[in-house]
């Protein structure tokens, strides 16, 4: 019983997290080991920059609606 209650508060958190737009790092470091085996794995700073740049653009483009 606890165990599911646990489990729903993850997925709770990971959706409204995601909502957000704040992105989870620790299932990116789970997809890459899982299936990017001995390739790079970025660090939280640069995975939070990636992220971020890919939302609201980066060098030269535009974010936003307007």
């Amino acid at each position: 019983m606890l165990g599911d209650i646990a489990k729903a508060g993850r997925y709770l958190g990971q959706s409204m997290r995601l909502m957000m737009g704040l992105p989870d790092y620790d299932i990116y470091v789970s997809h890459r080991e899982a299936t990017h085996p001995g390739e790079p794995i970025m660090t939280y700073e640069e995975f939070f920059r990636e992220r971020q740049q890919a939302r609201y653009g980066g060098a030269g483009k535009r974010g936003g609606c307007c």
